[in-house]
This record gives structure tokens, sequence and C-alpha cells, in this order.
């Protein structure tokens, strides 16, 4: 009788300490991963608008292009920076 009540008292320590090892282990193992734009995505897009000036030339030299505080410039092959107006006329700055 005495054997059996160590058995099952036996059984339940292991089972506390399974249970204990699988929920750290599941910690572990989940990671939240969030999607956060960097300024990496940045400097290899030159489509994302930035207000950083030198981040600006950096992809102007890198693409040719580059928008800038929400307008888009570009370089000639002259190596001249322009932007496209309204009307579609290229502004030289």
């Amino acid at each position: 009788m005495a054997f059996l009540v160590f058995m099952i008292l036996l059984i339940f320590i292991l089972l506390y300490f399974l249970l204990r090892i699988y929920k750290f282990l599941k910690k572990k193992l989940i990671k939240n991963f969030f999607y956060e734009p960097g300024i990496n995505e940045e400097k290899f897009n030159p489509d994302i608008s930035t207000d950083n000036w030198d981040l600006h030339k950096l992809r102007l030299e890198k693409f040719s292009r580059s928008q800038y505080k929400g307008l888009t410039f570009f370089v000639s092959s002259e190596n001249k920076i322009y932007y496209l107006s309204e009307e579609g006329d290229k502004v030289y700055c």
C-alpha cells in the first residue's frame, strides 16, 4: 500500500516538473515578430519620401531618383538634379 502511494506521488512530481519545462520552452520558442520599417528600408527604396537630406543625396547618387518631402527628384545624364512640375516640365535645382 505504501509503495502504491509512493508511486502516485512520484508520478505527480514528474508531471509537475514536465509541465513547468513545457511552459518554459513554450515561452522561449514563441516570439512576436513585428514589422518595423527602419532606415535600411528607406535607404534601399527611393520611392519612400524622406525628410533626411543626407539620405536623399545618398539615394540620388545610388538610384538617380529620390523622394524628398513628397517631391520626386531625378538626376539627369549631365548630373543635374531636377524635378517635374505639374505641367510636366523639368525644373532644375
